[in-house]
């Protein structure tokens, strides 16, 4: 039995314009044929013919940010300490799913306590529950001037946190071939953190010569490595290890421009953060008097550096950081897409071949599903709307009409937008809210 979808536009992913009235064919999971509506063979007498000829119909979008165990958290203790790692696997299942429902048939996690991430994809995998495609990381690598070594010197990285703190350049080694054993995807290194010194900027955590030593046996065992570096030496020490994945980058300079686009690493800026905490953050948040100020300063030299960046051939990826408070599960991951081309000026057929194609080089399969063509996976987007001519038109849920997953319609239980917190979730944290759109009025997006 074959699927038929009646399509009035589709994006492939892989073309800057639509198709028009084309028809897709699914058979076992995977698309089979893609026609002109003309050309379209006569359905068989078992053939499911579903009418989408009002609609555009598109690959998945992706996400490369996504923290699918931290819970919406308003905190750094909220995301390491609170609550323990069975809570935050079954919490991680319902994230997923409303990122699913989102229209995000995959997702890249890049940082988690434990494995429980890696733990979901695997369950996912095999069809325990429904949800997307995830590429998983364990516990960040880190050490003292790094991200995730949040706490005092006497705390350190508790063991249930998404961090894990290395001392030496042999204990971080050991903890990649511990990770690669552990099945982890992808490894990530927090390569500054909110240290800064009389250079200006932040220090790097590593050294280069550990920085080098990191990467080269994470890709002698057959892993990539993701970065989370905003500072300058941070990020040019990664950049010229040849790191995959560049996260924020947002003082990139000359120099590590020329390392990563010679080394070819990409670069996802994850600037929703910044954008939303700017624009909704609230008097009675713990952090209002000072977070946005600086994230107002960092936005304005990610734009510039990083619009350098992309004029120099360095490839661009799309990544929402959401998973906390601001950033909430479903809700604001597709203004990622529309930051793009607002902040970096990229053109829209670009950020949405970004997000249905480019993206999947860095995913677990990437290639089985990274287009619509015959041979991928049916992993697809209904939507009702131009996105090519407004690309914030994804901002708008209404329009989301359906999603297919391995040539399946999605069907989820309704589920509230926020998340359900237990009281063994709080803590004292950076917003006292959960900002979906009905709470914000939905505005447009403001530019400083």
């Amino acid at each position: 039995m074959r699927t038929i979808l009646k399509c009035g536009r589709v994006f492939t992913g892989t073309e800057s314009t639509y198709r028009h009235d084309h028809a897709l064919v699914i058979e076992d999971g995977r698309i089979v044929g893609l026609y002109p509506a003309a050309s379209l063979p006569a359905p068989g007498p078992d053939d499911v013919v579903v009418d989408y000829s009002r609609h555009l119909v598109m690959p998945g979008l992706s996400d490369l940010h996504t923290h699918l165990s931290y819970g919406n958290a308003r905190s750094e203790e909220e995301v390491d300490l609170y609550p323990n790692l069975e809570y935050r696997a079954i919490r991680a299942l319902a994230a997923a799913q409303r990122m699913l429902a989102a229209g995000f048939t995959s997702l890249l996690d890049p940082a988690c306590a434990g494995l429980v991430t890696p733990s979901l994809r695997n369950a996912l995998y095999v069809g325990m529950f429904q949800g997307p495609r995830i590429t998983a990381a364990g516990q960040a690598l880190t050490a003292r001037q790094g991200l995730y070594d949040y706490y005092p010197s006497w705390i350190g990285c508790p063991p249930c946190s998404t961090g894990r703190l290395v001392t030496s350049l042999p204990e971080a080694i050991e903890a990649i071939r511990q990770q690669t054993k552990d099945g982890v995807d992808i490894i990530k290194i927090a390569m500054d953190g909110i240290q800064g010194g009389n250079s200006g900027g932040l220090y790097a955590t590593f050294t280069q010569d550990e920085t080098t030593a990191m990467i080269r046996e994470a890709h002698r065992l057959g892993r990539r490595v993701a970065i989370h570096a905003r500072g300058r030496e941070g990020v040019l020490y990664a950049a010229r290890a040849g790191a995959d994945i560049l996260y924020h980058a947002s003082r990139i300079d000359d120099e590590g421009v020329r390392a990563a686009a010679g080394e070819g690493c990409t670069i996802c800026p994850s600037l929703l953060m910044l954008v939303n905490n700017i624009q909704y953050a609230q008097p009675d948040d713990p952090s209002y008097d000072w977070w946005p100020n600086v994230q107002r300063q960092e936005l304005a030299e990610a734009t510039d550096n990083l619009r350098r960046a992309y004029d120099a051939g360095v490839p661009i990826l799309s990544g929402s950081e959401t998973g906390f408070s601001m950033t909430p599960y479903g809700e604001w991951a597709t203004r990622e897409l529309s930051i793009l081309v607002s902040f970096l000026g990229m053109p829209a057929d670009e950020v949405l071949r970004t997000a249905t194609h480019r993206n999947r080089c860095l995913l677990r399969g990437g290639q089985e599903f990274d287009s619509i063509a015959p041979g991928k996976l049916a992993d697809l987007l209904v939507f009702d709307g131009d996105p090519l001519a407004d690309i914030t038109q994804l901002e708008d849920r209404k329009r989301m009409t359906d999603v297919w997953l391995g040539g399946a319609r999605v069907v989820l239980p309704d589920m509230p937008m926020e998340i359900p917190r237990h009281p063994c979730e709080n803590a004292q944290g950076y917003w006292t809210r959960t900002y979906t759109r009905a709470s914000t009025g939905h505005t447009p997006m403001q530019l400083p």
